[in-house]
């Protein structure tokens, strides 16, 4: 099994706490297979809600089952921390950061709950702090946790 580690970096503007804003979150990757090293042409999503069986075993399950087409059906600013998973027959390779987050004003406290960034990029203005706010320059970065 292997463990892969999501971390994260954008320019944050008069913001902090940048989170999904809440755990059914989608969470959208694109994923290689470890045996035929192919890319998944599409995105492909989970969240920690929702829960798979696996069909190794019984009783097993997991936040998303994948199995390879091109493959036998038995083939097997600073980054911070963000997701860690346990990962069996493929990697993930990318990640997308569309879907709603939330994030607060440095100054003011102020929580920006519906920030989306489906396209890379968020701004909007803090009343209380009478500071712009936003989010740019995202990045992700896949190493083995």
């Amino acid at each position: 099994m292997v463990r892969l580690l999501l971390s994260i970096k954008a320019d944050l503007e008069n913001v902090t706490n940048l989170v999904p804003a809440d755990d059914a979150f989608e969470y959208f990757f694109q994923v290689k297979c470890t045996s035929c090293n192919e890319i998944h042409p599409k995105f492909v999503s989970l969240n920690r809600v929702e829960q798979r069986d696996v069909s190794s075993g019984k009783g097993n399950t997991a936040h998303f089952v994948w199995r390879c087409g091109l493959c036998k059906p038995d083939a097997n600013g600073q980054f911070a921390p963000f997701l860690t998973i346990d990962c069996r027959g493929l990697e993930f390779v990318g990640f997308d950061p569309r879907g709603t987050w939330k994030c607060v004003g440095v100054d003011s406290n102020a929580v920006f709950p519906e920030v989306d960034l489906e396209d890379g990029e968020w701004v909007d203005y803090d009343e209380k702090a009478a500071l712009p706010v936003g989010i740019s320059n995202i990045e992700s970065q896949w190493t083995r946790a």
